[in-house]
């Protein structure tokens, strides 16, 4: 939702125009209807961590028809397969809740809490064939709190998370990104750099 209304207000030059999800009854599905954004459940076979072969071509065949150029993942727990990487090289992004390369996998945020990190973050990055280890685009900081638990700091993940994907697809969008081999070049200001100059008191 934070993604739709950056691009309904302009933030993102771009419009939401099809949203998917692996659960039946997932919330972001009636959510996206209340925008008028069309939605549609799309089992995803048997697997825990990837869709079947038959439920993946469905997933492209349906991003296809309703004219999808980049794919955005939030919330989506699988691996995706050769089928939907080839259907959109390079046009994959994920957003993940750790300082990758660290805490890859799931329940990010609960591994650094547990590892006793101080400083964890959020992460977005290209999608590749592995678990959360395509180039990474950008990433924004979180402190780990004394008294945190694992759910007051996703609580602040997720806050993070909701600044740094919108400012990370804009760029996309606006052609701002350049893929050398693993490291992503951004040719305007990057995501840690509006940050420092938009939280500056009186700035």
């Amino acid at each position: 939702m934070a993604i739709a209304e950056a691009c309904a207000i302009g933030r993102i030059p771009a419009r939401v125009v099809l949203v998917l999800s692996d659960v039946e009854h997932a919330g972001i599905l009636v959510r996206a209807r209340e925008r008028g954004i069309p939605s549609r459940y799309i089992p995803p076979g048997p697997f825990r961590t990837k869709l079947d072969e038959e439920a993946e071509r469905a997933y492209v065949r349906a991003l296809q028809e309703a004219g999808v150029e980049y794919v955005v993942l939030a919330g989506f727990m699988r691996v995706l397969k050769a089928v939907f990487l080839r259907a959109f090289e390079g046009r994959i992004v994920n957003i993940h809740p750790s300082l990758l390369p660290s805490f890859p996998g799931l329940a990010a945020w609960r591994q650094a809490w547990e590892y006793g990190v101080k400083v964890t973050g959020c992460t977005v990055h290209f999608v590749d064939a592995g678990v959360d280890s395509g180039p990474i685009i950008g990433q924004q900081v979180v402190p780990v709190l004394d008294d945190d638990t694992p759910e007051t700091l996703l609580e602040r993940i997720h806050q993070a998370e909701h600044e740094l994907y919108p400012r990370c697809l804009a760029a996309l969008v606006r052609g701002e990104l350049v893929l050398q081999g693993r490291r992503v070049l951004w040719r305007g200001a990057r995501p840690e750099e509006e940050t420092r100059t938009g939280d500056r008191p009186g700035g």
